[in-house]
């Protein structure tokens, strides 16, 4: 009887020997293929590298100590650039402190931090500095830093650059130079007799050339008034002499007071009139650039003021890479411009882009080509239209 048991046990473990094996095994797979917590923690130490402050960047601009640098402009000198940070802290903890150190370090505070366009703009020492102001989706507060400085090194040149330019009539100047997806915009434009690209008191004379921003606000106040001209309720109006300059730059002498100073008082480009200036300089003599173009022409598109955006809408709507570059009413008017469908200023003038480049110089065929077309969501007129009706 005994040798029947010990002979039973003896079966018994010989059955589920392999069994037991099998465990052993999974156990052991498990073991290999499980997370190592060492290389875990030592992949968690790896950091990205940090971005540090250039050394060309002044200064004499405070730094807010709670912020992390996101990124810096290409470009960037002594004299200008761009800075970008972000930070847990609030706009108003962030707004306040610069307040404080504008005040208290003798900078000229020509625009003080405003809720409504979250932008705050000082001057020292002939630098200008322009803080702007976004809430992120995470909850961080994004803020720009854009200075420079606020001598016009190119002014001087441009009247005797211009003299030898006057040799050619308007209509005897070819499209040659203009981007065959232009042409018929820029041809429609021209025949309007607002545009004139031999006579642009520009550093360029020829459809290839760089705009300058005096020359595209008289192009953009004589395009409009001609579109709307048997519509005197919707014309801007331009700025009369007796008028106190909107910009300190731009006196009643100057042979395009009445259009700047005209666009100023309808609020439809930056000034100190609006509360939200860029500064109290216009720079007339400066280059235009795509972020100015989309920032003055867009509320004439619109017939009201810009709509509140962020940097989320323009990522998610125009998705340009370098969305982060632009400045806050240039996003406000870039969000505006994609709910223009296909009338929009950038496909027309850009064409398809996934980098928007604010700080790019526009040529004179991109500036006639924008003014081919005013009007939202349907409600408006061309430059062809405007042809039919006066034929």
């Amino acid at each position: 009887m005994v040798d029947f048991f010990i002979m039973y046990r003896y079966i018994i473990v010989s059955l589920l020997f392999p069994f037991v094996t099998a465990c052993s095994s999974i156990s052991d797979l498990e073991n290999r293929f499980s997370p190592n917590p060492e290389l875990a923690e030592k992949q968690e130490n790896v950091t990205q590298p940090t971005l540090e402050i250039p050394k060309n960047f002044p200064n004499i601009i405070p730094q807010y100590d709670n912020s992390k640098l996101q990124e810096i402009s290409d470009n960037l000198t002594n004299k200008q650039g761009l800075i970008r940070w972000s930070s847990s802290d609030s706009i108003d903890q962030i707004s306040k402190f610069y307040q404080e150190e504008f005040n208290n370090n003798n900078w000229e505070i020509s625009q003080s931090f405003n809720p409504e366009n979250n932008t705050l703009i000082a001057q020292k020492d002939g630098l200008e500095v322009q803080l702007s102001f976004l809430s992120a989706s995470n909850g961080n507060t994004d803020y720009s830093i854009r200075y420079q400085t606020l001598t016009d090194s190119t002014a001087s040149n441009t009247e005797e650059k211009n003299t030898s330019s006057q040799t050619k009539n308007d209509d005897s100047v070819n499209l040659n130079n203009v981007p065959e997806s232009l042409q018929s915009y820029v041809k429609d434009v021209r025949q309007l007799g607002t545009v004139n690209l031999s006579n642009t008191n520009n550093k360029t004379v020829n459809e290839s050339g760089i705009i300058n921003r005096r020359t595209y606000a008289r192009w953009l106040v004589e395009t409009y008034n001609k579109f709307y001209e048997n519509t005197p309720a919707k014309q801007i109006r331009l700025g009369v002499e007796t008028s106190q300059p909107a910009f300190s730059d731009v006196s009643s002498n100057d042979p395009d007071f009445a259009v700047i100073q005209g666009l100023a008082e309808a609020g439809i480009i930056p000034s100190p009139l609006t509360g939200n200036s860029s500064a109290s300089l216009f720079r007339p003599n400066n280059p235009l650039t795509r972020e100015d173009l989309v920032t003055w022409k867009v509320p004439l598109d619109m017939g009201k003021g810009l709509p509140q955006a962020s940097i989320d809408n323009i990522k998610e709507t125009w998705g340009f890479q370098d969305t982060t570059k632009i400045d806050t009413k240039a996003i406000q008017a870039l969000y505006a411009d994609f709910q223009n469908g296909e009338q929009s200023n950038v496909r027309r003038v850009f064409g398809y882009t996934t980098l928007f480049q604010p700080d790019k110089g526009v040529t004179l065929a991109e500036a006639a080509a924008s003014l081919w077309y005013f009007g939202y969501q349907g409600d408006g007129l061309s430059a062809e239209d405007v042809l039919s009706i006066n034929n």
